[in-house]
């Protein structure tokens, strides 16, 4: 299995500089923001998503160093991340997030919605600070995104009548819509043409699928330990990802227990029997795969480099989570 830190090489000096500097950005303002600043950016977090926008504006300035401008769309894009957490802990009523406490659990609610509420805030007064109208536009548009996926998860809970279509559209706003335009954004920084910025756009797009569908099929397969949070936690709240998806075409009695909530003794079990025999984890990863694939097609036009090369790594590494 890619370990992060080998993937990321090309980057690591941008990330380590990213770490302090989201720390001084957010903190430096009340001591609560401060503490929660410090254990939200230094809880261990994989920083996959400014890793991309880093990487991306490695490999589209080869002849010359990124800019400051690169440099703060990585940071707003991390914050509007970690602003996002944040608020789903709330929602999800979460007490640990990475293996450590919720600021929800450490501070309370209400310090964390406007804690999460100011993380937004302070990211789209960066983001108009770029000076970039398409990528603010870009970057707004996932802050709306976000919002609608969480309402749309909401709405939809215990609903076995959900498509694996809705549940892509969901899985788009919730994770991928802010890979694929802060990736697409970086190219927009450096100057691309516009064919490759909606190349990379696909690509974020895509790899952020991908890293939806393995996540959810980690809340099956993985320990509370990998995760950082209790496994089946998505299937027992009633939110049905692509393992259920699939699953429910083959087993009818799945629906039964679904519009009960799961609500008798035995019901999560019998779900998850049903769910392993009807084969949706393995269909789950298949879709993985597809998504995975395709979004490193999107990378063909872009130069050789290093960083290309960990872009492309990425879409393993992705994968190999499931291994």
């Amino acid at each position: 299995m890619t370990s992060t830190t080998s993937l990321f090489s090309p980057v690591e000096a941008d990330l380590r500089l990213l770490s302090e500097n989201l720390k001084q950005l957010v903190g430096n303002r009340h001591p609560i923001l401060s503490a929660a600043a410090e254990h939200l950016f230094g809880a261990g977090g994989k920083r996959l998503r400014p890793a991309i926008v880093l990487l991306i504006s490695r490999a589209t300035m080869l002849e010359q160093d990124i800019t400051s401008r690169h440099r703060r769309l990585a940071e707003i894009t991390e914050m509007i991340h970690t602003a996002s957490l944040v608020h789903d802990d709330v929602v999800d009523e979460s007490s640990v997030r990475r293996g450590v406490p919720t600021v929800h659990s450490l501070f309370g609610n209400r310090i964390a919605v406007l804690a999460g509420d100011f993380l937004f805030a302070q990211s789209s007064w960066y983001l108009a600070n770029l000076d970039n109208l398409e990528v603010v536009k870009l970057l707004s548009e996932v802050i709306m995104d976000l919002a609608a996926g969480e309402i749309q998860q909401g709405l939809n809970r215990f609903d076995a009548s959900l498509s694996i279509e809705a549940y892509l559209q969901k899985s788009y706003y919730k994770t991928a819509s802010l890979i694929a335009n802060s990736a697409k954004s970086a190219g927009i920084l450096s100057d691309v043409s516009s064919e490759m910025a909606q190349n990379l756009y696909y690509y974020g797009r895509h790899l952020g699928l991908a890293f939806q569908i393995v996540d959810d099929i980690l809340d099956f397969t993985g320990s509370t330990d990998v995760l950082g949070k209790p496994s089946l936690s998505d299937l027992r709240s009633g939110n049905l990802t692509a393992p259920t998806l699939f699953a429910l075409k083959e087993k009818p009695f799945l629906e039964v227990l679904i519009d009960r909530e799961f609500s008798q003794e035995g019901d999560l079990e019998q779900a998850l029997q049903l769910i392993n025999e009807a084969k949706g984890i393995e269909r789950a990863r298949e879709l993985a795969t597809q998504n995975a694939r395709t979004a490193v097609e999107y990378l063909a036009d872009l130069p050789s480099s290093e960083s290309r090369q960990a872009l492309i790594n990425m879409a393993d590494y992705v994968l190999s989570r499931l291994y």
